[in-house]
């Protein structure tokens, strides 16, 4: 497909992001109400699985839709997402006991294991290189905007109607983005049919080593992401927050107004400086949310902890488009994924193993994600870029 220098806002820009808002509404409108639901079914001493069960089958599920994103076609593998997503919401009224809710995380996960590697490799397809982080930033806005609309339509839907209710709006969302992408033109030239073979990975097939120092850093600062999700709901409710999806509306309104120039900024100052400064802001935040115990401070966090996420997840994203291979552009996004779902499932697990349903433990899990958070930054610190390829054959030749 032709790229156009002169703008990124092209209609197939415009259905893609639009998808992804639909998508991330989906499945995050779910986010704030599923702790009590499974207490309710006699399972709170699981709800560190709730998230580490949906990023453990997302991160399994990685190198087949990078395969699948560099094989079969981009638009293929962004439906497969959200028809899980369509499903899912019409199963969680049927398997209503513990163990069929757990099975069910373990299945929705699926969704974000395919959607968002093939939706960044078609982003990449129609978007000029020089602008990546800005049309990433702007992607992300529109996925930041659902990530903000789906916990406090979700927790406006529980608190006026009933859960069965929101488990069907999900689905509804689901097949709004499902209905778009029938109407977006794939973007890989050299498609292959599909057939079984394609789901044979090999370990070459797993992780693109070149975007390695991306996957750690993504890895580092995304545990406490995990553990913002298994225990912001009970934390606001701790505080008096009747809404528990306000934290994070409020955090994605701050992430997404900050996306509308970190991704420009990015392009041009480059992307390991933007990393370090969205990784001191992370830190801060983070203190500033164990720290807080009035519903002021906790907003306050939930902004910066915001304006942080905004900072870094376009940058990330970038930096790994940057160092892959443009034939295994999904690859290296998977393994980009593949770090980020295993930071957030590992968190999510820590935190509701350590949790055990007793709150004043709450801050002390938060700072000790700030701790792992800071090794994260020592890495960008101490880490030495290594000389490209071209550049030393371009010397060579110059010398």
């Amino acid at each position: 497909m032709a790229k156009s220098i002169n703008s990124i806002y092209t209609i197939h820009f415009g259905l893609v992001c639009l998808s992804s808002l639909l998508f991330s509404a989906s499945y995050n409108m779910l986010i704030p109400e599923l702790p009590a639901y499974l207490s309710s079914m006699g399972g709170g001493e699981h709800k560190g699985l709730i998230i580490a069960l949906f990023t453990l089958t997302a991160g399994i599920s990685r190198p087949f839709s990078g395969r699948l994103t560099d094989k079969l076609g981009r638009v293929p593998v962004m439906a497969v997402g959200s028809v899980v997503c369509f499903i899912c919401g019409f199963l969680y009224p049927v398997l209503s006991t513990v163990s069929g809710f757990l099975f069910l995380r373990l299945l929705h996960g699926f969704s974000t294991g395919f959607k968002p590697t093939a939706t960044a490799a078609y982003v990449a397809d129609i978007v000029p290189k020089e602008r990546w982080g800005e049309a990433l930033g702007m992607h992300g806005i529109c996925f930041s905007t659902g990530m903000a609309i789906g916990p406090a339509i979700g927790s406006a839907i529980r608190m006026s109607h009933s859960l069965n209710t929101l488990f069907y709006t999900s689905s509804f969302f689901a097949l709004m983005s499902i209905a778009i992408l029938m109407n977006m033109r794939e973007t890989l030239k050299s498609r292959e049919r599909f057939n079984l073979g394609m789901f044979k990975i090999s370990r070459k097939d797993i992780i693109a080593v070149e975007v390695l120092p991306a996957a750690i850093v993504t890895l580092l600062s995304y545990m406490s992401y995990g553990a913002i999700l298994t225990l912001i709901p009970d934390w606001s409710h701790h505080l008096g927050i009747a809404n528990k999806g306000l934290f994070f509306m409020v955090f994605t309104i701050a992430s997404l107004i900050i996306r509308f120039v970190a991704g420009k900024v990015s392009d041009r100052y480059g992307r390991l400086v933007v990393i370090k400064v969205g990784l001191v802001l992370l830190v801060l935040a983070l203190v500033l949310v164990a720290y807080a115990h009035t519903v002021t401070g906790l907003m306050l966090g939930a902004a910066l902890y915001g304006v942080s996420q905004g900072i870094l997840s376009p940058a990330l994203n970038a930096w790994t488009i940057d160092m892959s291979q443009p034939n295994h552009r999904g690859k290296a996004i998977a393994t980009m994924y593949i770090s980020l779902e295993a930071g957030i499932g590992l968190g999510a697990w820590v935190a509701g193993w350590y949790y055990q349903d007793v709150i004043s433990q709450v801050p002390y899990i938060i700072y000790a994600t700030a701790g792992i958070t800071v090794i994260a930054l020592a890495y960008m610190f101490l880490r030495r870029e290594p000389v490209k390829k071209v550049e030393a054959v371009e010397n060579e030749v110059l010398a």
